[in-house]
């Protein structure tokens, strides 16, 4: 059974224009799918259907076989994590209780959730002993976007939403943590689909990117299968990623 499924899925705002049509797209358990494409191609619109903050128009989203408007919207929220670019980590809080918020609020154990924040900072690389303590505000910005990482995998999420989520960073900065983010997804074998619109980066954490234009899917394939596709949305990035 795939993850997730978009069935041509389509997407039109109440009053406005047509922001999906016609998209359909598997992603298997365990699988990392890169979402590419320009501005206002319907990347972000697909992730926010896949936790019904948004609700098709046309067609169906999956989520474990289970249309989205089959689920409790909370109960999918909570098993899904959500990443974005301003991580939008709570100020008052210290590190670990921002990571530890969804299992707390899910009713976990404190010894659980002390160990699970211990075990998450140990594996985004920011040992517990030295940031569990801080604030927010004590952090780089790629230090907090890692803590958005963990705070997304916290409540043992099989699945992970991520919305260009390193797309503030410095370049250097945020190779550093395409490269961590893909490590650390394929050591747990969490399902993610990932927003971005740098073929480079899209090819350092994906197994396969779909390329959206217009909202609908040009092209999907691993990048060595994107680089040899003639259609011109395609060519394009790839252009456009070798400048």
């Amino acid at each position: 059974m795939s993850r997730v499924r978009f069935e041509e899925v389509g997407f039109t705002r109440d009053g406005g224009p047509t922001v999906l049509v016609g998209f359909t797209l598997e992603v298997a358990p365990g699988e990392c799918v890169a979402l590419l494409g320009r501005s206002g191609s319907g990347k972000t619109t697909a992730l926010k259907l896949v936790n019904a903050l948004l609700t098709p128009t046309a067609g169906e989203v999956r989520v474990d076989g289970r249309a989205t408007d089959a689920w409790d919207p909370i109960a999918l929220r909570r098993r899904t994590g959500w990443v974005i670019q301003e991580v939008g980590l709570f100020p008052h809080m210290t590190i670990a209780q921002n990571v530890g918020l969804v299992p707390q609020l899910d009713g976990c154990a404190a010894d659980v959730i002390r160990s699970r924040v211990e075990r998450l900072l140990d594996l985004v690389g920011l040992p517990p002993r030295e940031f569990a303590g801080r604030f927010p505000r004590a952090l780089s910005g790629g230090q907090r976007q890692r803590v958005g990482v963990a705070r997304a995998l916290a409540n043992e999420a099989p699945l992970i939403l991520l919305d260009e989520p390193f797309g503030a960073l410095d370049p250097v900065t945020r190779v550093e943590l395409g490269r961590e983010f893909r490590a650390l997804q394929q050591r747990l074998g969490t399902t993610a689909l990932f927003v971005t619109h740098d073929l480079r980066e899209a090819a350092r954490v994906a197994d396969r990117v779909a390329l959206l234009a217009g909202g609908r899917l040009v092209a999907v394939g691993s990048h060595a299968e994107l680089l040899a596709r003639p259609e011109p949305e395609v060519r394009a990035f790839v252009e456009a990623s070798a400048s």
